[in-house]
């Protein structure tokens, strides 16, 4: 039995690729397996070659897999592109329709299944898929049973005589298939899972859930790879509780009317990539001056420009940093893993409101769309915090006074009024301003208000700022990374631990402020600082030189070809930079 299966499906976008590992997916999770899913596709509708590779086992998996066991493929492009992921016991099951053919040097078996002929037969080419999961199930040795809840699931509602011939294609395509293997059948059976229901998801999902559960009400956005998913997730939820979203013309109007929103007292934020994020600077630079809370999501992707849109990139990390023209205090938060994603987006909110100045969460195209088995949240670690939001209406002033809206307060953070306060009357406005908000360029308030402004970070509450792996006190390597780097970082940590080197690990999920005090002593305990990105330039470890130094023991490996790191390929990387 395998401990670990990687499981591989290829086609042509838009001929049902993402539903059949779709299918495959749920009911494997739902036997009990843990799973990570990654998608490649093409910036376009229909067309271009897709694929979707699936590693499953019965314990946690955050990784894509070094390579393959089965190869699932509807044209010969998927063979051609995919086939040297193939293990020694790895399989082809390709669709007899395009008359299949095995390249010469691949030592893996290739089975020529009728797909689409037996779906024809059942009523639709399009059940293709489903004979492609049956062929799989006879290789993993799964009674059709198995999927039985899935196809109910996604079909019931076309009606019972749907849900039967998708049944059939399963079986048709497990029975085929058990024909051509012989002997060979279940040889790729995987070892049994604990058969605990976990969710399955992707992260967009996870910010989306965290939003909702932060109490949003409000979210403004346009539509953008890879970000869209938490806009459609919100369409459809938020109404259920009071509250709604707009797509906008642009995402300039998102943001501000995101400040907007969060300036009348509703719970309020924006989700784009990298594109969107150029466009929303000035609007950063508004909430930071005004001093409204604002949330903004950052999916990162290929760039620059149109970039590469369905593409893996880590490289808006500077421009969300230092994007704004003028100086302003901000939080950037980077999650590294589901769970992460929900809660930290919690805390984004939070920590907007609280500090009242712009919260850039930030993932990436992996940790947006790679989709995972997550255990379930624990709902009673979410905490609500507000800030100084004044509830009551307040006395006159005896000089009837405008509100000091921006008052010089000791931890820099002034009191907030809602809209319709009595006597909570100030102005509002982008250009320099004294306490109660009217347009000032005197010396001495600019420099009490900058002050003021940035001695907020100073109250900055954030739970782990740096995921911390360290078995050793002293350490020949510590590997560094942010976002989704951690599954293969942390696989590649086991490996070498295992051969004998001394490994830690700092995942770092709060970049700005920069969390000098926890990072800076795990620099000092090692001989060299390993720094892991999708970008060319080394951001993060740049980031880290200008905090805490380390110039002559930060070293970078770095990939922006537009996929992730799989754990194979970062291990040998380490391995030539430590020789």
């Amino acid at each position: 039995m395998l401990h670990q299966l990687s499981w591989k499906v290829g086609g042509q976008q838009g001929e049902g690729i993402e539903s059949t590992g779709e299918i495959f997916s749920m009911a494997m999770n739902r036997l009990g397996y843990f799973l990570y899913g990654y998608r490649h596709f093409s910036s376009r509708i229909k067309g271009g070659h897709t694929n979707n590779k699936i590693t499953v086992r019965p314990t946690e998996v955050r990784a894509i897999a070094d390579d393959l066991d089965i190869l699932v493929a509807f044209d010969q492009e998927t063979i051609d592109v995919n086939y040297k992921e193939l293990t020694e016991n790895g399989v082809i099951l390709a669709d007899a329709k395009f008359d299949p053919v095995k390249p010469e040097d691949s030592k893996a078996p290739l089975f020529a299944v009728p797909f689409t002929e037996i779906a024809a037969e059942l009523g639709t080419s399009l059940m293709k898929n489903m004979v492609a999961i049956g062929a799989t199930a006879s290789l993993l040795n799964l009674e059709d049973a198995v999927f039985q809840n899935v196809v109910d699931d996604i079909f019931g509602k076309k009606g019972e005589e749907v849900v039967q011939k998708n049944m059939e294609a399963i079986t048709r395509g497990r029975q085929i298939m058990n024909e051509l293997l012989g002997e060979r059948v279940g040889q790729w059976e995987l070892a049994p899972a604990d058969g605990k229901r976990r969710m399955f998801m992707i992260g967009n999902d996870a910010v989306a859930l965290g939003a909702l559960a932060a109490g949003t009400r409000f979210m403004a956005a346009y539509p953008i790879t890879p970000a869209s998913e938490i806009m459609e997730y919100l369409i459809k939820k938020l109404p259920k509780f009071g509250g709604t979203v707009i797509q906008t013309e642009d995402e300039i109007a998102a943001a501000t009317m995101a400040i907007g929103a969060n300036f009348g007292g509703v719970r309020s934020f924006t989700a784009s990539a990298g594109p969107g994020l150029s466009l929303m600077m000035e609007a950063i630079g508004l909430s930071g001056m005004t001093e409204q809370p604002l949330v903004v999501v950052d999916t990162q992707r290929g760039g620059p420009s149109t970039g590469l849109p369905t593409k893996q990139e880590q490289s808006d990390l500077m421009a969300m940093l230092y994007g704004t023209h003028g100086e302003i205090p901000k939080v950037v938060i980077a999650p590294s893993t589901m769970e992460e994603a929900f809660f930290d987006t919690i805390q984004a909110f939070n920590i907007a409101e609280e500090l009242q100045l712009p919260v850039i969460l930030m993932t990436d195209l992996q940790l947006s769309l790679g989709k995972q088995s997550v255990e379930p949240f624990d709902y009673d670690k979410i905490e609500i915090r507000r800030g100084k939001i004044v509830i009551d209406d307040l006395d006159e002033a005896v000089d009837k006074a405008y509100f000091k809206r921006y008052e010089d307060t000791e931890d820099g953070i002034s009191p907030r009024v809602l809209p319709g306060t009595l006597h909570g009357i100030h102005h509002v406005t982008g250009v320099e301003h004294d306490e109660t908000g009217k347009p000032s360029e005197a010396t001495g308030n600019r420099q009490t208000q900058m002050d003021k402004r940035f001695r907020k970070l100073e109250s900055l509450k954030f739970d782990n700022p740096v995921f911390v792996n360290a078995p050793h006190e002293e350490a020949d390597i510590l590997l560094v990374g942010f976002n989704s780097t951690r599954g293969a970082i942390e696989e590649v940590q086991e490996r070498l631990n295992a051969q004998g080197m001394k490994v830690n690990h700092a995942h770092i999920r709060l970049i700005h402020p920069f969390p000098s005090e926890e990072m800076a002593p795990l620099v000092a305990q090692a001989k060299k600082v390993i720094v892991v990105e999708n970008n060319y330039t080394g951001q993060l470890a740049n980031i880290m030189k200008m905090n805490i130094g380390g110039h002559d023991k930060i070293a970078t490996i770095t990939k922006y070809n537009g996929t992730p790191f799989l754990p194979g390929e970062l291990e040998n990387r380490v391995k030539e930079l430590t020789r």
